[in-house]
């Protein structure tokens, strides 16, 4: 099911006058991460409290765009909806100028049924705000959109990319993630949709910019076994992985004509190896070794990094830790 911006936007003409209490932690600690043999410890202010309960839990993994959540983080949801865990992919933008060739209203509908086939892989859901690829501003309008759609959702976890970032779609959902993380439990603020009575955890996936600083590597998985997954669903997003992206990217290698599927499969694997140079298993080696072990953690071939983001949520190193269990 996608659903559209226009279900969720709203305007109001006032916001709380009273706030729910701040959980503080001494200054000497906030924002501190310590990273140790087989877990991670992370302390800091806590913006509301965290729902996690035993048992399943609902990931929602926010990109600008259809094929974002496919590149960053599909191993651990790949993992997380085999754990039994509820996946919901959303894309802010429709997508539609992803092309240099097809008409943008049929690059949007294509696209579209691309992330519905690529989430069905881990039977994941697929959402879309629909505002127009290329256009995604931080403004209410979309904020208020993004609260509406995080109330109905009701993730534990939400996943998106750090705000530095060479596409300002991609920077502007970032931003957009961290306006409505506290905003979600104000009821005045988009009355339409009642408000959570949590702030859920929020987590980067892994880049790499160094401006301002690099992504601190708060947990590193493994996702060897599940990376044949991740390169289905990206195979699903066909427009872009083997016409769109090549091209804008200057790739030099054509990918195979659809009717060779192992040497296009082949290629793709290659195509991803291109876009992370180093490896983010290389990059960040002694965090997997601290989580794996040497041998294991040695071994690892593709990885997937996440960082804690401070306008969420702050969890325990137990929460952290549970989040990715099993991982």
């Amino acid at each position: 099911m996608t659903l559209l911006m226009d279900d969720y936007v709203s305007f109001t003409s006032s916001v709380a006058q009273n706030f729910p209490p701040r959980k503080e932690t001494s200054p000497a600690v906030a924002g501190s991460v310590v990273a140790a043999a087989g877990g991670f410890v992370y302390s800091g202010t806590s913006m509301g409290e965290s729902k996690l309960q035993p048992g399943a839990m609902t990931m929602l993994c926010v990109g600008a765009h259809p094929d974002d959540c496919e590149f960053q983080c599909s191993g651990a949801a790949a993992k997380w909806a085999a754990r039994g865990d509820r996946i919901v992919y959303l894309s802010m933008t429709d997508g539609r100028s992803g092309h240099h060739l097809l008409d943008p209203d049929a690059v949007a509908e294509r696209r579209r049924k691309e992330a519905g086939r690529a989430a069905a892989l881990i039977g994941a859901e697929s959402r879309n705000l629909g505002v127009p690829d290329g256009a995604l501003e931080a403004n209410l309008q979309n904020r208020l959109a993004l609260i509406g759609l995080i109330r109905d959702v009701k993730p534990d976890v939400i996943v998106t990319n750090r705000p530095n970032d060479y596409h300002p779609d991609h920077r502007y959902a970032s931003i957009l993630v961290q306006d409505s993380a506290y905003m979600l439990m104000v009821p005045h603020v988009a009355p339409e949709t009642p408000p959570l009575e949590y702030n859920p955890i929020v987590l980067y996936w892994v880049d790499h910019f160094t401006f301002p600083r690099e992504i601190r590597a708060d947990v590193a998985i493994g996702i060897d076994e599940v990376f044949e997954t991740k390169l289905e669903m990206l195979a699903a997003h066909e427009s872009q992985m083997f016409e769109w992206l090549p091209w804008i990217e200057r790739y030099p290698d054509p990918p195979p004509a659809v009717d060779r599927p192992r040497e296009r499969r082949e290629w793709l694997r290659a195509f991803y190896g291109s876009r992370y140079r180093p490896s983010t298993a290389e990059r960040f080696r002694k965090q997997l070794v601290g989580r794996y072990g040497a041998e294991a953690g040695g071994r690892v071939a593709q990885a997937e990094v996440f960082e804690v983001c401070e306008y969420g949520t702050q969890p325990s190193s137990e929460e952290l830790e549970r989040i990715f269990e099993g991982l």
